[in-house]
């Protein structure tokens, strides 16, 4: 009887199958030469700041001039990411990293699958980086805050390249006027003339932050502007789509000269919100939870009910239609994902 033919699908999961299998002696013989060398220090407390395949670049909180040294995890620790505070011992050439200190928050965004996965940890800012161009557009914005609100996380808003065309400068300045009304802080700010910025870092003290946004708005520019030392990608936008090329494919963490850390992101579009129950996205709209529950109905659906709360807010002018709206729009999207 003729072998089936295995499908493409099936022929690259027996390819990654053995390429794992073949790896993974060779990682488990070096983490044993490792700890079998009598040269591993004792054990302390490390930051990672890039993380790779099976290794990661840590800053020792014990000494945080000293060069970033290049660290091994064993594969029970595969969701290492850009963040997390770890435990781990120094070594020549190599460190090894022994343990994830717990979390205190994360966030995450779909994978090429589509599985939720985590992308930076340990997060005390999340600034929404915005431009003239691209475009900004609200939906993206209030899915940050979406996530943030979520997760606990402050966000905060900065409107770079307010040195472009004042009319986009503008335009944008007056798409994010509504977010300052309902309390969210906004900055404005050119990495390229330097206004804003010393308001900015002062915003960042002391914080671990992650900059997050369209590729293109400039959060690698702001970055090489607030840390000179970082070298960080940058990019220039497409003439064609103006839409911007992903300039930084893995988290990076950069120290602030005056203390606390900046992390650049990938070129995330959007964070992964399909975990999330509809009483968990509406109440992330913050302006809408005074009104929660004051409705007619239990299930109420907040779209032409009488006697809705939601509905009456808006047309008295406490809630803006276009929350209303991005709220509907994004509720939906979650139901046809």
């Amino acid at each position: 009887m003729a072998k089936p033919k295995l499908t493409l699908q099936q022929r690259r999961r027996i390819r990654e199958q053995r390429a794992r299998s073949s790896s993974a002696p060779e990682k488990d013989d070096l983490l044993t030469t490792l700890l079998s060398s009598g040269q591993l220090g004792p054990e302390q407390n490390g930051l990672v700041v890039t993380r790779y395949s099976n290794q990661a670049d840590i800053l020792f909180e014990s000494a945080p001039e000293r060069p970033l040294r290049k660290c091994y995890f064993r594969s029970h620790l595969d969701s290492l990411v850009t963040g997390d505070r770890v435990r781990c011992r120094d070594g020549e050439p190599y460190g090894i990293i022994c343990s994830v200190l717990p979390r205190k928050s994360h966030l995450e965004r779909p994978d090429n699958r589509g599985n939720i996965c985590t992308v930076v940890a340990n997060i005390d800012t999340i600034a929404i980086v915005v431009a003239p161009e691209p475009q900004a557009h609200t939906g993206l914005i209030d899915r940050y805050l979406i996530a943030s609100e979520h997760h606990q996380i402050s966000p905060l808003i900065v409107v770079n390249k307010i040195d472009q065309d004042p009319q986009q400068v503008e335009r944008t300045l007056n798409l994010v006027a509504p977010y300052k009304d309902i309390g969210y802080p906004v900055l404005a700010v050119s990495a390229s003339s330097g206004k804003g910025i010393n308001q900015l870092s002062a915003q960042l003290k002391d914080q671990m932050s992650v900059f997050v946004g369209q590729s293109g708005v400039g959060k690698s520019s702001l970055i090489n502007t607030l840390c000179p030392h970082a070298a960080a990608k940058v990019g220039k936008l497409s003439d064609a789509s103006a839409s911007g090329r992903h300039t930084t494919t893995t988290a990076d963490l950069f120290p602030l000269p005056g203390g606390g850390n900046i992390i650049d992101s990938p070129g995330i579009r959007e964070f992964g919100l399909l975990h999330l129950e509809q009483h968990q996205l509406i109440n992330a709209f913050i302006e809408f939870r005074p009104f929660l529950g004051q409705c007619r109905f239990r299930n109420c659906s907040h779209r032409k009910e009488p006697d809705c709360a939601l509905l009456e807010a808006c047309a008295n002018g406490k809630i803006s239609a276009q929350r209303l709206d991005s709220f509907f729009r994004i509720s939906e999207s979650l139901k046809n994902d």
